[in-house]
């Protein structure tokens, strides 16, 4: 190798050593590996994962701001969604009456002002520190801190301990209920366990009634149907009821006809004829003079000349089918029971699952039937008759006085005057009625108003009624601190002032204490209670306590009005159905394609069919538009609700705070009748 060559190599070599870099020098046959091992420098290749990797969280973080940005979008729009709901809900609703309604609507208003005024009280005094070091009077320094002070000493001293004492009664009442609806749940196990159940002394042949039976085996029954501007429902109600597996001979249907609309008169009319000419024993009646609701309709039917001829009477509500071995099942327990009166079916619903309202309306009928009514006819013998899918002994009701028209609860008011008369009651579980549920909050909220003020209207005329009675002590009891006061009254007193106006204020005012187990505990193993009989809903058993909370306030306002004889409280609405079953009926029928004969009655609608839906369809449209509403004593809730959620987070009460704000939220989609049909 020359000179030259080897400082060029010499030169190659040092460079490479410089950088720090392995030497590899290969020939023909050898090879060489050297390696220098020094303190590295910093390797580019680490630079190059450094500046990817920063790529990377650049990108994720890109990726979370957007997904936090659609979030923000996401709950921007629900608010203007919202707002636009309220607004247009606004601009359609008409101011609250003078009524009952309006006097709460008033005073939760005047609620609603001083709970803001509080807050905003308290939010200045946590942002000045006084939540963590109250000052007193003596050290206060400005004029906002000596406010402050006498607040603290005024609310300590003269507002907390009333507060704190109508939290205990409350509290005590809460507990007395709670217990009330323990025993009922146990009792329905204990029958349930034991197999308890009504047995009649004699049963009917289950085949349909033919030739060759003996009509004197079957007592004669008058079935009535009442109805008011119910042109959605009156077909299946009088099919269900003209198919009764009874003789023909032995039975007449009355259909009571309070319609005020001529249009609906003239199918009801039609619908009667139609089965009159299939043989089947129906009048149409219709008074001229239309008083006392359905107690007065009932009442001018029973004054028939014809009735004397009759035993028993069966009263089915506009929207209900009886099954067809309804009177084979509910007569015979008649026979050999000569002081019974009463013998009542359960309500079975058609649309139970039609939306979040029907399903939580469900949960509540279900523990009524199942557990209440059911308890009381096994114990007791007595309970409120429910106004349909029941018979009455003629004999008990001319006993007790007959059908009055002082009340909106005239079912309720003939059961008790029944009672005091000696007479027993019996209820069949096993023996269901399909009807149907109101979807709309709007009439779902009427309908709860007339159940819950009736009762009251009730009470006080009855009461002095009960004391005189010839029943022994053990029933008036029952009668007068179970079935009226705790049931109809302590129970919607208790449950809105607790949970709307003594929840609220003792966040306002921490002096009183209300416990946690009042506030979650309790009321969630009472959910659970009434859930037990209609287990498929237990997934919405937060909505259902959330939702009943939310009654409250109408209960409580209908229980103040029937109490105090407000002029609301003798107003009776009729239910709003929607008929949805006898649509199923017509579609079955127009695929059927024929008439059925008089020897063979089935399920059908009337002859003109499909074409005659088509008709009440065009008449809905060309009706008043219905829209949703906009409830503002729910609203004004909500806010107070809301409020007190707000300064519970400022004392870092977690049950509290998360109790207050679903509540709240729940009344914000309840005052704005987003829980049941959207028409709007």
């Amino acid at each position: 190798m020359s000179r030259s060559q080897n400082e060029e190599f010499q030169q190659w070599w040092n460079k490479q050593r410089d950088r720090n870099h392995d030497v590899l020098y290969a020939g023909d046959d050898e090879a060489f590996l050297t390696v220098e091992i020094r303190t590295p420098a910093v390797d580019p290749d680490k630079d190059r994962i450094r500046t990817r990797t920063a790529r990377q969280l650049s990108r994720l973080y890109l990726l979370k701001f957007q997904q936090l940005a659609s979030s923000f979008v996401w709950i921007a729009n629900s608010f203007i969604y919202l707002v636009r709901t309220a607004n247009r809900r606004i601009a359609n609703d008409n101011p609250p009456s003078v009524s009952s309604s309006a006097r709460l609507y008033r005073l939760i208003k005047g609620f609603l002002f001083l709970v803001i005024l509080l807050l905003f009280f308290e939010l200045a005094a946590y942002f000045k520190g006084w939540h963590f070091t109250p000052p007193s009077v003596a050290s206060a320094e400005v004029a906002l801190e000596v406010v402050y002070a006498r607040w603290l000493e005024i609310r300590a001293s003269y507002l907390a301990p009333p507060l704190q004492s109508l939290t205990n009664v409350c509290i005590v009442l809460f507990l007395i209920q709670s217990v009330d609806r323990l025993v009922l749940v146990l009792g329905c196990f204990w029958i349930k366990l034991r197999r308890i159940k009504p047995v009649a002394s004699m049963e009917y042949p289950a085949k349909p009634v033919g030739e060759g039976i003996r009509l004197e085996d079957y007592p004669m029954v008058l079935l009535q149907i009442p109805m008011c501007n119910e042109k959605e429902v009156y077909q299946q109600s009088i099919g269900a009821v003209c198919m009764l597996d009874w003789p023909k001979e032995r039975m007449l249907i009355q259909v009571l006809d309070d319609s005020s609309e001529l249009d609906v008169q003239v199918l009801i009319k039609a619908e009667v004829q139609k089965w009159q000419h299939r043989g089947v024993r129906i009048v149409y009646r219709h008074r001229l003079i239309r008083t006392g609701y359905k107690a007065g309709n009932l009442k001018a039917a029973m004054n028939c000349e014809y009735v004397k001829d009759y035993e028993f009477v069966a009263i089915f509500d506009a929207d209900f089918q009886p099954p067809a071995d309804f009177l084979k099942k509910t007569v015979p327990h008649f026979k050999g029971n000569d002081d019974l009166a009463l013998v009542q079916t359960r309500w079975a619903f058609v649309n139970k699952d039609e939306n979040l309202l029907t399903r939580l309306q469900n949960i509540n009928l279900s523990f009524h039937f199942e557990v209440e009514q059911q308890v009381n006819g096994v114990f007791i013998n007595f309970f409120g008759f429910n106004g349909t899918a029941g018979v009455w002994r003629i004999k008990a009701l001319e006993d007790c006085g007959g059908w009055l028209e002082r009340t909106t609860v005239e079912d309720m008011d003939i059961a008790v005057r029944a009672h005091l008369c000696g007479w027993k009651f019996i209820y069949l579980n096993d023996v269901k009625c399909l009807c149907e549920l109101p979807e709309s909050y709007e009439a779902y909220k009427k309908q709860q108003y007339r159940w819950h003020s009736g009762p009251m209207q009730l009470f006080r005329l009855c009461f002095m009624d009960i004391l005189r009675s010839k029943v022994s002590i053990a029933k008036k009891a029952n009668m007068i601190f179970l079935f009226f006061l705790l049931r109809k009254l302590i129970l919607p007193f208790y449950s809105f002032t607790l949970f709307c106006v003594i929840l609220p204020l003792t966040m306002f005012f921490p002096e009183a204490n209300l416990p946690s187990w009042v506030v979650c505990y309790i009321p969630g193993i009472m959910s659970i209670l009434n859930i037990i009989p209609a287990p498929r809903s237990f997934p919405f058993i937060v909505p259902y306590l959330l939702f009943e909370n939310t009654m409250s306030v109408t209960k409580f306002g209908a229980m103040i009005s029937g109490l105090f004889k407000f002029g609301s409280s003798y107003e009776w609405v009729v239910t709003k159905k929607l008929g949805r079953s006898s649509e199923a009926d017509l579609v079955a029928y127009a695929e059927s394609g024929s008439l059925v004969e008089p020897t063979s009655i089935q399920r059908s609608s009337s002859d003109s069919g499909l074409t005659e839906l088509s008709k009440l369809g065009a008449a809905k449209k060309a009706g008043k538009t219905k829209r949703n509403r906009l409830y503002r004593t729910e609203i004004a809730l909500a806010f107070i609700l809301l409020a007190a959620s707000v300064r519970s987070l400022l004392s870092a009460q977690g049950i509290h705070f998360y109790f207050l704000l679903f509540q709240g939220l729940t009344f914000v989609i309840v005052g704005l009748d987003l829980i049941g049909e959207q028409v709007s």
